[in-house]
């Protein structure tokens, strides 16, 4: 890995953070409605993996899905203002948090039943095969979906048909609020491929050097024709399942292994405050993050100065995001017309008394 590289992955990591903190603090003050799902402490993951992909291969991810939007290259002001339901974000302000979309990236989406991308991937992968074509498809699922019927279909299906899916599981422990030996007999997720005959690895999903050689030998492997691959990534995620969810029913010991851990030099801490602001990340040990910085200047890629203006320019790139969003115009309903009355050659898709 060069130093351009690890530049990149690390303003990546930066900016997923401060892409989520701000997303958080638009939430509390009310201009983000519905579910908000948040990625802190999962970075090494998404950066890790799509780093390790081409423009070629196709995302499918889950409602926690804005920073593999935001590494695929989908620009923060347009997933910004479609969290904030404008018609400048990236579904029209139609989808919401849950449903990022984008044809030329792409990004076949975020969706939120538990246990979905599964067929998504499926079928994008048999087309991908069907037409012999070079391409990977990459599917983000949490250890929660690993219990879903389409997680065993789809690996079979996969399997069978030799598909050249990369299935990624990012197992941050907790389905919703339940702990994953209070759900799953098996609790290393990654041996559940091997039923399918799958070739299936774990790594630390905390050390996106450690994601990124994991993701690029899997990658190499479905190029090569020899089927679908898993990788499980063990990560955490430093707040609730969502935005309504305080994450209480962890253990303070617990969250605080993981924060020390962090892959970003930051530390939320559970105080009167249920969802902590920007003021209060702080006071961070060293972390994923700071950990990969670290390790980016011992090594004489980058220099302290250097890390510091990303984190400024990161910043100011997230602002300038929230801010375009708030000033963007909602979407009317000749803009819910044409969405739902037309796809990308202006069919109708299904038709109903106005």
């Amino acid at each position: 890995m060069d130093k351009t590289q690890m530049a990149a992955m690390l303003r990546d990591m930066l900016r997923a953070r401060a892409f989520e903190e701000a997303a958080a603090q638009a939430y509390a003050q009310g201009h983000i409605a519905g579910f908000l799902h948040l990625y802190p402490g999962e970075e090494a993951v998404a950066v890790g993996v799509l780093h390790a992909a081409e423009p070629g291969d196709y995302v499918v991810s889950t409602y926690r899905e804005h920073v593999h939007a935001l590494v695929r290259g989908i620009p923060a002001r347009q997933i910004m203002a479609e969290l904030h339901g404008k018609k400048t974000g990236i579904s029209g302000g139609m989808g919401g948090s849950m449903h990022l979309f984008d044809q030329d990236r792409r990004f076949l989406g975020g969706y939120a039943i538990v246990g979905e991308t599964f067929p998504i991937a499926l079928g994008a992968g048999y087309a991908v095969a069907y037409r012999k074509l070079p391409e990977a498809v990459l599917c983000f699922f949490g250890d929660g979906a690993v219990n879903q019927g389409t997680f065993h279909e789809s690996l079979n299906m996969a399997a069978l048909w030799k598909l050249p899916i990369f299935f990624i599981c990012e197992n941050n422990h907790y389905q919703i609020g339940t702990e994953i030996h209070r759900h799953s007999a098996i609790t290393e997720v990654y041996k559940r491929a091997c039923a399918y005959g799958i070739p299936a690895e774990k790594a630390d999903g905390m050390d996106v050097i450690a994601v990124h050689e994991a993701a690029a030998r899997a990658l190499v492997r479905i190029r090569a024709g020899e089927g679908p691959q898993f990788l499980e990534l063990e990560t955490y995620r430093y707040r609730g399942h969502s935005m309504a969810d305080s994450g209480s029913y962890r253990p303070n010991v617990e969250l605080n292994a993981y924060q020390a851990n962090d892959p970003i030099a930051a530390a939320v801490h559970e105080a009167e405050y249920p969802y902590p602001g920007i003021e209060a990340v702080a006071a961070a040990s060293a972390n994923s993050v700071t950990r990969f910085a670290d390790h980016c200047c011992q090594e004489g890629h980058l220099d302290d100065a250097t890390v510091e203006r990303m984190r400024r320019e990161v910043q100011e790139e997230v602002a300038d995001a929230v801010t375009f969003a708030e000033q963007s115009a909602a979407p009317d309903m000749e803009d819910a017309w044409k969405a739902f009355r037309s796809n990308r050659r202006f069919e109708t898709l299904m038709e109903v008394a106005r």
